[in-house]
């Protein structure tokens, strides 16, 4: 698995590079995000727009990442689209998680 992560002022922003999160490897990308959300007292900005197929274990893993969240920061899934998204929409997590477009997307409702 390969992730990308840039340290911010408020907000630590993570991007999976890879095409693909499933059952094989959704359990070492919970521990990773877990562990920079312990390291970080900052919202995190995940960016999943490389995604082209995630499985239902990422989207528990998703979920024990946000259930980890502290101090009121906020985990903000940014790029899902195509299947991703409408696993996202077809399970209702659209309103479990704050979606984003993009980066500026982000941005935008971390302040509101």
């Amino acid at each position: 698995m390969k992730l990308s992560i840039t340290h911010e002022e408020k907000v630590v922003l993570i991007q999976v590079l890879d095409t693909r999160l499933d059952a094989s490897i959704s359990p070492e990308f919970r521990k990773e995000i877990e562990e920079i959300i312990q390291d970080e007292n900052k919202h995190i900005f995940l960016d999943i727009s490389s995604l082209k197929f995630i499985d239902s274990s990422t989207l528990g893993a998703m979920v024990g990442i946000l259930k980890s969240m502290k101090n009121n920061n906020k985990l903000i899934i940014i790029g899902a689209s195509g299947v991703v998204l409408e696993l996202f929409t077809l399970t209702r997590m659209d309103r479990v998680f704050t979606l984003a477009e993009d980066l500026n997307d982000a941005k935008v409702k971390i302040m509101g």
